[in-house]
């Protein structure tokens, strides 16, 4: 084992692309802000940071758990889409999402009146 620096300087990575603002989505008839310029899956991971971390995704589309159907603004009907490879659009309505995310998701889904998500103060976004 190779010992520590104590002079070297730590960091951490931040799992999300960087990003400059917030889009609106819907998600299974909830209107919630994520980062744009990410995946579906991180944006999931922006609301839910407690509980899609230890989801059981494999983030390369081999397990098929963040399998979601959506609308895109621009789309007739939904489509089906794995949400570790899609990137978020604004407007995009989710209608459908695995159990899995469902899962993980309950914290988000539970919330009462106040349906818009906020940064947490230990995630803040790099411009």
């Amino acid at each position: 084992m190779l010992p520590i620096k104590e002079d070297a300087d730590i960091q951490v990575a931040e799992p999300f692309r960087p990003y400059e603002r917030l889009v609106k989505i819907k998600l299974l008839k909830k209107t919630v802000e994520v980062p744009e310029r990410n995946s579906l899956l991180r944006c999931f991971q922006f609301l839910s940071p407690e509980t899609i971390p230890y989801g059981r995704f494999c983030w390369n589309q081999d397990c098929q758990y963040c399998r979601v159907v959506a609308k895109l603004p621009d789309d007739d009907k939904p489509r089906e889409m794995l949400s570790c490879k899609f990137m978020v659009m604004p407007g995009m309505e989710i209608t459908e999402i695995s159990p899995e995310l469902k899962l993980c998701l309950k914290p988000v889904l539970q919330k009462s009146s106040r349906t818009v998500a906020q940064p947490s103060p230990s995630s803040p976004h790099t411009p």
